[in-house]
């Protein structure tokens, strides 16, 4: 079974069409593809979707659907962004739209002294925390796990992105302590969340594809936590290019047996159904 839900495309900050990504998913072998822009609806980015682009997106996966029909399945999914302070509501702000299925993801923080995306340059992440964190690398991690938490607690998505992005530029900025007690305290709270709220935790390997850290995210620790909570996984290459679609998921596959999954979770027409894992992913 090869699938994946997380695929950006030139509707958001993706290189390549719908088209071309399932054209490419098909000689790959995948089961299942799922579309997944980045979303702020009805507020937009230079990386977010524009809002007035939303009803245009799904329309082009849904005809892009039916041509697969009987070959390969797609859905029409979102990547919505979770800011307390300033994204509405998941369910509101998507009811027009009925996606398939949402990732619920944390990129930014933010207070009264500006904001950041976790995932930013290291000049631009560096700089945020230490205008809105006065360096304080614990206080800006703690809040970004709340902010998972907080969204796990009051949205309604199917899957959670990229749990521990945080981590992404941590290896050359060092501003926080992987082994500190107080880190092992938010995975825990944030895995017992995740399992509580029922969503799936996606094993994203975008990091990996980007040369930006040399693991899979969430940690194999993290991912200890989320079985002994009960929450269920899957792959996700995080895709913005054609050409990482589905790499290392044979890395991602390892990373879940190393934390003890037998199973991997799918969606399939709105159900979430599981395959046993083989160790025998290719990507």
């Amino acid at each position: 079974m090869k699938t994946n839900y997380h695929t950006h495309t030139t509707f958001c900050d993706g290189k390549n069409t719908p088209k071309e990504n399932a054209e490419e998913a098909l000689k790959k072998g995948f089961s299942i593809l799922g579309f997944s822009s980045h979303s702020l609806y009805p507020h937009s980015s230079d990386w977010h979707m524009a809002a007035k682009d939303h009803k245009n997106y799904f329309d082009s996966i849904r005809s892009l659907a039916k041509e697969y029909q009987g070959k390969m399945k797609i859905y029409a999914g979102l990547e919505a962004d979770y800011i307390p302070e300033f994204a509405c509501d998941f369910e509101w702000a998507y009811k027009d739209f009925s996606p398939d299925y949402l990732i619920g993801s944390v990129h930014y923080l933010n207070n009264k002294n500006g904001f950041f995306t976790v995932d930013g340059p290291l000049s631009e992440v560096s700089e945020g925390l230490a205008r809105l964190y006065k360096n304080d690398g614990k206080k800006a991690v703690c809040e970004y796990f709340d902010r998972q938490r907080q969204m796990l607690a009051t949205q309604k998505m199917q899957i959670l992105g990229h749990a521990d992005l945080v981590r992404i530029n941590n290896g050359q900025l060092k501003f926080f302590d992987q082994g500190e007690s107080w880190y092992k305290k938010e995975l825990k709270a944030t895995a017992k969340a995740a399992a509580k709220a029922g969503v799936i935790v996606e094993i994203n390997t975008g990091g990996l594809a980007r040369g930006r850290i040399d693991d899979v995210y969430p940690s194999v620790e993290f991912l200890e936590l989320l079985r002994q909570a009960g929450a269920p996984i899957t792959f996700s290459s995080d895709a913005h290019s054609v050409q990482c679609l589905d790499f290392a998921f044979d890395r991602a596959e390892l990373a879940a047996i190393r934390a003890g999954y037998q199973e991997a979770a799918y969606i399939e027409d709105g159900q979430i159904k599981f395959y046993q894992l083989s160790g025998s992913l290719k990507g």
